[in-house]
């Protein structure tokens, strides 16, 4: 490859300039060959509130969007024949003590009279098991009553793990029935889902990492960062293989929305310098060649502190910063 001279007006112009920096021989390197997808934020976990009664929603206390934590409350649920039957077992209740006491007073009265001998042990042996019967009876209803109390309580509708609501599933005044879906909840840790082509899935593994890009949505230009990836499916759809990144920062982005990433599909040669290097003039990459001067690069893909060079520079080049 043959260099590129500037003339000599131009080269002693950029000449001029502060004292080196650093210098370093060029040579080509083995770099990762980086592939540009698309990948779509996802929840980890989607859970779903369901109810577990049927009855009508009298009170909805989440819209789309809304982030809650576990166990709050997200809907109530109304049946008034709970109400009734919560009513209907307080006054069996009443009558059920009513006829314990009653058993009760038949007992130490027939207790009294055997004692003096105006009664038989086969009469308080039978006064002593009504009230026996009588006391158990109690104990039942006041358990069905605790059963009827716990219905009613499962009108409350709670969020089964933190997150956002994708989506609310009824409107206030709905009828549902017992399992019926109320919302659907994004669990709070998102991670990048990306679909590659067949012929990539022999490169990416566990624990590789990916460059992701800018947010598309962003009023604010964001650095790249990288992720890693946490999972790759077992499982080729459409031509496609799936695997997931994890990335930091991603709590506020919209479930569904797509983020640029690159991935690593095997390595290629390239010569690479310090992004110092680089000086743009006159709307120009140049790079400065010891013994020759500034030269016309064309860069390729950036790194943290280093670019490619695509073409102006061969290996055993000097180049000065």
């Amino acid at each position: 490859m043959s260099h590129f001279v500037l003339p000599l007006t131009l080269a002693a112009l950029i000449a001029a300039s502060p004292a080196l920096a650093g210098e370093m021989v060029v040579k080509t390197h083995k770099v990762d060959d980086l592939k540009a997808v698309f990948a779509t934020v996802e929840s980890v976990d989607e859970v779903l509130a369901r109810a577990r009664i049927t009855g009508t929603v009298s009170g909805l206390l989440v819209d789309e969007g809304t982030s809650v934590e576990a166990g709050v409350r997200i809907a109530t649920i109304g049946d008034p024949k709970l109400a009734l039957a919560t009513a209907g077992i307080d006054a069996r209740l009443k009558a059920a003590e009513a006829e314990r006491d009653l058993a009760e007073i038949e007992f130490r009265r027939s207790g009294d009279l055997l004692a003096k001998g105006a009664a038989t042990q086969a009469r308080v042996d039978n006064a002593r098991t009504r009230l026996d019967v009588a006391t158990r009876n109690i104990a039942a209803i006041r358990s069905e009553k605790q059963v009827s109390a716990e219905r009613s309580g499962e009108g409350a509708v709670l969020a089964p793990g933190a997150g956002r609501v994708l989506k609310v599933h009824v409107t206030q005044g709905s009828v549902v029935m017992a399992g019926d879906t109320i919302a659907t909840i994004a669990a709070e840790n998102y991670i990048l889902r990306m679909a590659l082509p067949e012929r990539h899935a022999r490169f990416i593994k566990l624990g590789d990492r990916v460059l992701v890009g800018p947010r598309s949505l962003s009023t604010i230009d964001t650095p790249p960062r990288f992720g890693t990836i946490r999972q790759v499916y077992p499982r080729i759809e459409d031509g496609r293989v799936i695997a997931d990144v994890a990335v930091e920062g991603l709590g506020d982005f919209f479930v569904g929305e797509r983020v640029p990433v690159h991935v690593t599909t095997g390595q290629r040669p390239a010569i690479i310098v310090p992004r110092a290097a680089i000086s743009p003039r006159f709307g120009l990459d140049y790079v400065t060649v010891k013994d020759v001067g500034p030269v016309v690069v064309q860069l390729g893909q950036a790194a943290e502190d280093d670019i490619e060079v695509l073409s102006g520079l061969r290996d055993g080049d000097l180049v000065t910063w």
